[in-house]
């Protein structure tokens, strides 16, 4: 099993849009997935189909009422399992207070289930709150989705360091797997920059003992795509609703190279499907 965590302390980068299509990804390829929204928004449940509050109970009674995860995991399509959040998560920090071992919760309720997934993937909430902790003690791996601008490469330090205290306090088994660059133009000249300096950033500071020491930068770009922005209103994946769209395309291409295949090389093809490119200019 992998467990990963796809967390980014700034919003709007992508996270919740790649934690659902990349776990679609993979259920498409026969891996049995498991989504777990973290985010008392909730947005990766509403993206999956799947209604807060109407559909069952949530991954706030699995940290608060020691409800099993079986118990709120919700099957939404072949291979691809959801464990909903709700709004109730935001006062799960403060109802939690005075738990020993509160950061470890999730983690022991992945250790007892009883089913067996292949990856389970978490999607973070854009703060450091017990509820990232969780997914910090509970993965392996840490995912970084990143637009490819100045800015959001702004608190990437202060991401690592919070990465570094789990995995030295915590759990040892920590990794920071790679960066996932999303809402990428291609064929810019300032993407490019960009690339150039987060390579340079973590070739500066790759020590045997660091958890982003095997880190890499994905070579597949999750190219800007309106359809990616559509889809979520319709509770659909990228790949129920768009499947022949770039966006389709991006994330089975990163799919493929998560799993150590090479990846396909369509986000260096600069043109754009008249369709998509029709509907991103219309949008725009």
């Amino acid at each position: 099993m992998r467990r990963i965590a796809v967390l980014n302390q700034k919003g709007g980068v992508g996270k919740t849009t790649t934690t659902v299509n990349l776990a679609a990804a993979l259920a498409m390829e026969g891996h049995r997935t498991m989504v777990i929204d973290l985010d008392p928004q909730a947005h990766a449940t509403l993206h999956l189909g799947l209604l807060p509050g109407r559909s069952g109970p949530s991954l706030y009674e699995v940290l608060t009422q020691s409800r099993s995860l079986a118990s709120v995991r919700r099957q939404v399509a072949p291979n691809l399992h959801v464990c909903g959040s709700h709004i109730d998560l935001a006062g799960a920090e403060l109802e939690l207070l005075g738990t020993v071992g509160r950061e470890v919760i999730l983690r022991d309720q992945l250790d007892a289930d009883v089913d067996k997934f292949d990856y389970v993937l978490m999607d973070c909430p854009p703060s450091l709150s017990v509820l990232t902790l969780n997914a910090l003690c509970a993965a392996t791996e840490v995912f970084i989705p990143l637009q490819a601008h100045f800015l959001a490469l702004h608190g990437l330090s202060k991401l690592l360091e919070t990465v570094h205290l789990v995995s030295k306090r915590v759990n040892r088994d920590l990794k920071v797997g790679g960066i996932i660059l999303c809402l990428y133009d291609t064929g810019t000249r300032h993407g490019a920059e960009i690339i150039e300096d987060l390579e340079g950033f973590f070739d500066s500071r790759r020590t045997k003992a660091a958890p982003w020491a095997d880190a890499k930068l994905f070579q597949t770009r999750i190219r800007r795509n309106i359809r990616l922005a559509e889809c979520p209103s319709f509770g659909q994946s990228i790949f129920q609703y768009a499947p022949s769209s770039r966006g389709a395309e991006d994330y089975a291409s990163l799919a493929s190279e998560i799993q150590g295949r090479a990846p396909a090389a369509i986000w260096e093809v600069a043109e754009d499907r008249p369709a998509d490119a029709a509907a991103d200019a219309s949008a725009a």
